[in-house]
Formats: structure tokens, sequence, C-alpha cells
């Protein structure tokens, strides 16, 4: 059973990479950034954390997002494997500037300044934090960190004949 789940920083590119690796081993896909509604606030928690449970029930997925304290209890006892993206603040930040002028893009230049806030404190801020809910809950489960483009190409290219055993 291949349970996987995709962290790193606001535009690290977990959201491309795991759908191509959602693609690449016919395996579901959870993007908790589509499932998290624009307008929700504290009090939805509740209700997404139903959808959580509901949508990682199955038997074999790739969720992607961090959403820690709201989600990992859920999602990482059950996972098999974490891929940590682990990309610079320059190329984050880079990466979700341009997104926002690309057609049909859920993000908005309006939050731009927050999302860029964001990237800039994520190592010192929220880093620790889902490494730290991470160990709590799934502390024997294996982490492959992917630090560029060229080891997230690796990493999908070395899927191609992929087995779970491969992973370990």
């Amino acid at each position: 059973m291949n349970r996987i789940v995709v962290l790193g920083c606001a535009g690290s590119g977990k959201s491309t990479f795991a759908n191509q690796l959602s693609q690449q081993l016919n395996i579901p896909l959870i993007c908790l950034d589509a499932i998290w509604q624009p307008d929700w606030t504290k009090a939805d928690i509740p209700n997404f954390r139903a959808l959580m449970q509901e949508a990682h029930a199955a038997k074999e997925w790739i969720s992607d997002g961090n959403f820690a304290e709201a989600t990992f209890d859920i999602r990482l006892p059950r996972a098999t494997l974490v891929i940590w993206l682990d990309r610079s603040r320059a190329v984050c930040a880079w990466r979700a500037i341009t997104r926002v002028f690309q057609p049909n893009e859920a993000h908005r230049a309006s939050d731009l300044a927050k999302v860029l806030t964001f990237i800039w404190q994520f190592n010192r801020v929220n880093a620790p934090k889902i490494e730290r809910l991470r160990m709590r809950w799934s502390p024997g489960v294996p982490v492959r960190r992917l630090a560029d483009d060229r080891a997230t190409a690796a990493f999908l290219d070395s899927t191609s004949d992929f087995r779970e055993e491969a992973l370990h």
C-alpha cells in the first residue's frame, strides 16, 4: 500500500509534484488546498477534518499539503512515506509570484504579500512546527527530502517501475 504525504513550503512545487506522482503511480491524489475553501475559518476545521478522515481512509493515496495541526494526526499515522520538498526561499517566492499571473489560477495577487511573508518565515516558524508534529505522529515513516528540481525529476524517474519496497 502506498500512502504518501507531500510536504513543503508554499511555492515549493507540492501540487505539481504530487499530481505527477499520482499520474505516474495511478494512485488517487488528495489536494488539501482544493478541499479547504478560501472563505472557511477556524470554525470550519471540524468539517475539514471530517473530509480528511473520509479521504484518507482509502487503501492508497497521495496527500498534497501541510495543514499540520489540523490533519497530521489523521494522515501521518497511515502514511508509508513522507516526501518533503525542501526548496530555497527564492525559488518558492518566485513560483508564488509567477503563479498568480497564470490563467485559471486559484491563487490571487491580493494574497501575495501574505504568501511571501509565509515563505520568508517558513524555515524559522513553520518547518520546525511541521517537523515536530511529523515526529509525533509518524516517527518511523521514511522521509525523502528533495532539494531541487533535479532531485524531484530523479525521484519521479525512479518510480517508473515502482514497487512499494523501492521506497524503503
